[in-house]
């Protein structure tokens, strides 16, 4: 949990940008980090929003190991071009953003990097934020080999049949039964993408599937209330439902 570490144990992380092999078996850039431990660890793939492979996400990922665990960020957006996550994300836009498919394939590569590795306990878990947190939940329910996935306020899983396109054919709430694993949800009661009703009709598919599954919902927070670099930042709430996502990758990750 957080701030519990022991004083007078070691820790240590090794972090880089990786290739790996991705949807179409293309080559594409990760961001690999993983605690210096002779221990087998759970793996976790952070897919990053739509701000781009950003250094928020990085951040992210090496919180992630410091607790514990191997984590892959897959540049989602490497086919796009590069520059900064800003730059590559309004390229993105331009283009109609990004085909599921194609990110679906990139976690999946991610999910078998991480278990190829020899300091793998064979468990895998996904997460993401905003866009990131809707391709969690796609993961979660068209992808072999996820032991937990967590949506962190991820818009567009609830949809209308004219926001589908060929990028985007279904509507992840459409593949609810298809869940595989237990999932964990993180909301802002004020946001707008999802909205509140969306949430709801989210957790009443889910109820109807008989799927393992706990939402956690924050009065007074909107879209992105973990990212402390925006207006959007809400402190107590962020660490509170940090401690609910590290607990949930503690029960599901582990041996």
């Amino acid at each position: 949990m957080w701030n519990q570490l022991n004083t007078g144990e070691y820790e240590g992380m090794l972090a880089q940008t990786i290739s790996f092999q991705g949807y179409n078996r293309d080559w594409v850039h990760g961001y690999y980090v993983r605690p210096l431990t002779g221990k087998k660890i759970g793996s976790i793939v952070l897919i990053p929003h739509m701000p781009g492979w950003d250094e928020y996400c990085r951040e992210a990922s090496r919180r992630f190991a410091q607790h514990g665990y191997a984590v892959l960020c897959p540049d989602i957006y490497c086919r796009i071009g590069h520059g900064t996550p800003s730059e590559v994300a309004a390229l993105a836009r331009e283009q109609g953003g990004l085909a599921d498919a194609c990110v679906m394939g990139d976690v999946q590569g991610a999910v078998d990097f991480l278990k190829a590795q020899p300091l793998s306990n064979q468990k895998a878990g996904v997460i993401g934020m905003c866009s990131g947190g809707r391709h969690a939940f796609l993961a979660a329910c068209s992808i072999a080999g996820l032991d937990g996935a967590v949506d962190c306020w991820g818009g567009g899983v609830v949809m209308a049949k004219d926001q589908l396109s060929d990028k985007r054919p279904i509507a992840p709430i459409d593949l609810t039964s298809d869940l595989s694993c237990p999932l964990l949800g993180i909301f802002g009661n004020d946001d707008h993408s999802p909205t509140s009703d969306q949430v709801d009709l989210h957790e009443a598919k889910l109820k109807e599937c008989g799927k393992d599954y706990q939402f956690f919902r924050y009065d007074g927070c909107g879209h992105g209330f973990w990212y402390y670099h925006t207006e959007m930042y809400r402190p107590k709430a962020a660490m509170e439902s940090f401690e609910q996502v590290l607990s949930f990758f503690e029960k599901t990750l582990s041996l």
